[in-house]
């Protein structure tokens, strides 16, 4: 899937212009990276607005239409007003498709509703991770991580090393020897449904 979005360079910088752009609806931004000067620009703030709103514009390569020409670029920052609906700043940095990337991509987490954890103990699933830092060439950049729950049981956990990650992928912090927890299922107090049961039958038994 291509994001597009269209930016034009910026002629006049400072704080007073930047607050003369927000007024006439208009987002100030920067392009970094790849060797090449950092490049002034502005965006149409309703465009970015809703551009924002979207998670795959936060973890895919963008393209930049910047002055009739296309530039791939990652959304690396932006800045919020703290209460009002509007984006202060946004930086990107381009992007060099024979160098790997090091981003944030965030976790999807399926069949939740069939994990023997929930389903037999009443349990909820403890969602320890949303986003992992990966490294990766641009084109294998993936929207985001599957983590597949069907077989995840009352006490259980998902370390980084179990789950599959697209060719081409690597989480950073699995690299580092670091095999965290990404999700888990409590085992509910007073054990198991399965152990609740057992020990009501046999009360019956009795």
């Amino acid at each position: 899937m291509t994001i597009e979005f269209n930016a034009t360079l910026r002629t006049v910088q400072g704080t007073g212009a930047s607050r003369r752009l927000r007024h006439a609806g208009r987002t100030p931004a920067i392009v970094y990276g790849v060797g090449e000067e950092t490049a002034v620009i502005e965006l149409d703030h309703n465009e970015i607005y809703h551009a924002l709103r979207h998670e795959s514009f936060h973890s895919s390569i963008l393209t930049m239409n910047l002055n009739s020409k296309k530039e791939k670029v990652l959304l690396r920052d932006y800045q919020m007003h703290p209460f009002k609906q509007l984006v202060l700043h946004v930086d990107f940095q381009r992007v060099n498709p024979k160098m790997k990337i090091h981003t944030k991509v965030p976790f999807h987490f399926i069949n939740a509703e069939i994990a023997p954890g929930v389903k037999l103990t009443g349990s909820t699933v403890n969602h320890i991770l949303t986003e992992a830092d990966v490294n990766c060439l641009p084109k294998d950049l993936p929207e985001f991580i599957e983590v597949d729950l069907a077989n995840l049981a009352a006490g259980d956990s998902i370390h980084m090393s179990e789950i599959k990650l697209p060719k081409g992928v690597e989480f950073v912090q699995l690299a580092h020897g670091e095999d965290v927890a990404v999700v888990s299922i409590p085992t509910p107090r007073g054990g198991t449904g399965g152990e609740a049961e057992e020990a009501s039958s046999e009360e019956e038994a009795s």
